[in-house]
């Protein structure tokens, strides 16, 4: 058996193991809720009945007991079989559209648990051409990139993506358009969302150090464009970066962050509150150990954490979540950022309350009544009547990432301001034109 099959006969196992695997425990945590749940109901019916409602009890617990144990054990026994039996012919699910999709899913829900188990799902950071892995070599590269010119685009993809969502819609990606525009070269990077931002941040770090001294040509420039959690892995990665004096990053001339969360992600500070409040209940404590399972990356979303100062040695579910570590901004760069608003007015009500679905504007835009991690307006565009996946590929948004990139910075960005600035107006620009909805 080669390595190509090899490969794919592994992942499917491992998949086939673990959503069988994940089906038993919420069948347990299932469990635990009836038992609660039948506890209060008898314990109400003894205040009527007295002591003849024990053999009820005794018998109702029995069979439950019974059939949620069968339901488990059968869910175990499969998952062993599938990952002892799983085989089959062509490329590896991780290259594959729809199984890169399924494993990204995985590892942006427990990515982190997988990577510590030692999963073959839970991929390091790699580059990608076409869903397959090339290796930072210089023999690798010169194949991969027979046409590499000096200035280098890097995309870094959002939470539960892969580096397929920038072909939303089946359109040329921005990095093919800026080839053919600007001469430039995509690089296209994949990495697994579960893990904390900081330790993504490094890999990052260390991936571009490699990249840049192994490229077939000279690295002259190279922009950094990345997508919701991709924009902040990319600012914590230029921070590992310039604090360790790495010389790839002297090199960075933009960054550019779409719809990124840089001031935390409210659907992140739901769930951190829902599993507080669900944990004081013995009924729903199960949902709350579930919740808990969310991954170190989603739980950075909280604040928008881009260092482990944030997260090491710290209580990740205590009710109050500390503060974050400020980063600055990469100096000797340009840094831009794109907000989107699912209403045609950026001022609506419901715009300001769920901006595009995922990230609120102000967020987007890394500016608030209480921080403002330094972005200049001039350098911040806004679209409307858009969802947070339209940031992905779009016209309009093609156009500014083209014209920003088309110009080199006027000026070294100034350290980032400390929180508790004081707020100005939402660095946005207006659309040149009506957008229509994604």
């Amino acid at each position: 058996m080669n390595d190509l099959a090899q490969q794919r006969r592994t992942e499917v196992r491992e998949l086939s193991r673990l959503a069988l695997a994940e089906l038993g425990d919420a069948t347990a945590g299932i469990a635990k809720v009836h038992s609660a749940f039948s506890e209060h109901i008898f314990a109400g019916l003894r205040l009527g009945l007295g002591d003849f409602v024990t053999p009820s009890k005794i018998l109702h617990d029995s069979i439950a007991a019974g059939t949620y144990s069968v339901i488990t054990a059968v869910c175990d026994t499969a998952s062993e079989i599938a990952g002892q039996t799983a085989d089959g012919w062509g490329r590896p699910p991780s290259q594959t559209s729809k199984g890169a999709f399924a494993i990204a899913a995985v590892n942006g829900l427990i990515g982190d648990h997988l990577n510590a188990q030692g999963s073959p799902l839970a991929e390091g950071m790699t580059i990608r051409v076409d869903g397959v892995p090339v290796a930072p070599t210089r023999s690798a590269l010169a194949e991969a990139f027979p046409r590499a010119t000096g200035r280098i685009v890097v995309f870094l993809h959002g939470l539960m993506e892969t580096e397929l969502a920038w072909r939303i819609g089946g359109r040329p990606t921005y990095g093919e358009r800026l080839g053919d525009d600007l001469g430039a070269t995509e690089v296209q990077i994949r990495f697994n969302t579960g893990r904390h931002i900081s330790e993504n941040g490094r890999e990052l770090d260390d991936l571009l150090s490699r990249l840049v001294d192994n490229w077939p040509t000279q690295v002259d420039e190279i922009a950094l464009v990345g997508h919701s959690m991709g924009g902040l892995v990319v600012r914590s990665g230029c921070h590992s970066a310039a604090l360790a004096d790495h010389e790839w990053v002297s090199r960075v001339r933009h960054v550019v962050s779409l719809g990124t969360p840089h001031l935390g992600a409210p659907l992140a500070r739901s769930v951190h509150y829902l599993s507080a409040a669900l944990d004081k209940l013995p009924e729903s404590r199960p949902f709350a150990r579930l919740l808990r399972r969310r991954s170190a990356g989603v739980r950075d979303l909280f604040h928008g954490s881009l260092v482990d100062e944030d997260w090491s040695g710290r209580d990740l579910d205590a009710l109050r979540v500390a503060a974050v570590q400020e980063v600055p901004l990469l100096e000797g760069a340009t840094h831009c950022f794109v907000s989107a608003s699912v209403t045609r007015n950026p001022r609506h009500p419901l715009g300001r309350i769920i901006g595009d679905g995922l990230v609120l504007v102000p967020s987007a835009n890394g500016r608030d009544k209480k921080r403002h991690i330094g972005f200049r307006d001039e350098d911040g565009f806004a679209i409307t009547a858009a969802n947070h996946f339209t940031l992905l590929n779009h016209d309009e948004v093609y156009d500014w990432l083209f014209a920003r990139l088309d110009t080199s910075p006027t000026m070294p960005m100034q350290k980032q301001l400390t929180a508790g600035a004081p707020a100005g107006p939402s660095p946005v620009r207006p659309p040149s034109s009506d957008l229509g909805r994604c």
